[in-house]
């Protein structure tokens, strides 16, 4: 199984990267504050940055350690990667299969249920942790109603149908989302999803979770040797990474949206760690993304046992593994692609 290294945040606009030797500079106002070894990382990503250096961006092409640049609000901007991994047999039939409707169907079917099967789980968990707590007879009914969809979903005949019954079951999952968070009310209420830009707290942090995981897809993806934009249920944009969108829909709700009602829940997170445009839009501040991230960090250490593989690993592998299994079954050593699928 392979290693789980560590990922550098860099959440303030004055800091600079350089390369110095085997190491990685972080400058202000050029005077050094900080410096890691590169050996020990495996993606670095900027929130809103000063500049990094060609050396620095070249020596990580060279060590697969990839380079993510962040807005100040989470927004993707751009991506330093290396050269492509894995042999052109792979790609060519990843490519095959996402011109085949047939195809593209079964695996985007499979995306679906594991994201829908997803959201049922937070819904359930819920219900079982804080039956005091919440309504949980408007929340079984909800989980019902997913139940039915995932249903559904198994035996959509068309990309459209599909895509239906997704935006069907966000909806009603969405709906109870406010429930479920059970501290600071106030500061962090939840009416529905917004983006583009996020339109109070909840929103912004679910945003910028969501624009984390992304990341750690696209890295996963390109480790096994995909194209992390040749999609299957995600259509095919001009830099849209795709592939990685179609495996994030299985990870949100069990990995980030669970992420994000913990940090406000247990209060990791306050009104203070926000600011807002004149525009609306609300995002974390400086210092809130440099706590944030640093609980991050520690959500992607702790470990799980897989239920595919039956193994323990950390959460921070969970997208390479997902991205290993798509990998095999692609190449026809799986029968089919199993998603996630969190009890």
């Amino acid at each position: 199984m392979r290693k789980l290294l560590n990922t550098l945040y860099i959440t303030s606009r004055e800091y600079y990267l350089s390369l110095d030797g085997e190491n990685v500079i972080i400058s202000q106002n050029k005077k050094e504050v900080g410096r890691l070894p590169l050996h020990n990382l495996e993606a670095i990503v900027t929130c809103g940055y000063a500049g990094a250096s060609p050396a620095l961006m070249e020596k990580c092409a060279l060590n697969n350690i990839s380079m993510t640049f962040l807005s100040a609000t989470g927004r993707f901007r751009a991506k330093v990667t290396g050269k492509a991994y894995g042999n052109i047999l792979l790609r060519r039939t990843q490519y095959r299969m996402a011109d085949s409707e047939k195809l593209a169907l079964e695996l985007a079917r499979n995306f679906m249920i594991g994201k829908i099967y997803n959201e049922r789980s937070v819904i359930n968990r819920a219900i079982r942790d804080y039956e005091e707590r919440l309504d949980t007879e408007k929340l079984a009914r909800i989980s019902a109603q997913l139940k039915d969809i995932l249903r559904m979903v198994r035996e959509a005949e068309t990309m459209e149908v599909l895509r239906g019954y997704e935006g069907e079951a966000a909806s009603r999952y969405f709906s109870q989302f406010n429930q479920l968070i059970l501290q600071q009310k106030e500061e962090f209420s939840f009416d529905t999803r917004n983006r583009r830009p996020p339109l109070d707290r909840v929103n912004a942090l679910l945003s910028f979770t969501y624009s984390l995981l992304t990341s750690m897809c696209v890295a996963a993806l390109e480790t096994v040797g995909l194209d992390p934009y040749a999609g299957f249920m995600h259509t095919d944009r001009p830099g849209r990474c795709s592939l990685a969108l179609d495996l994030l829909e299985e990870l949100r709700a069990p990995y980030a949206d669970r992420f994000v009602l913990s940090c406000i829940n247990k209060k990791m997170v306050g009104s203070a760690d926000f600011e807002q445009k004149e525009n609306g839009a609300v995002f974390l501040n400086e210092a809130g993304r440099k706590k944030y991230l640093s609980v991050w960090q520690n959500k992607k250490a702790e470990k799980l046992t897989h239920p595919y593989l039956q193994e323990s690993i950390e959460w921070g592998l969970v997208p390479y593994v997902q991205a290993l299994l798509l990998a095999r079954s692609i190449r026809g050593d799986l029968d089919g692609y199993p998603p996630f699928l969190w009890k």
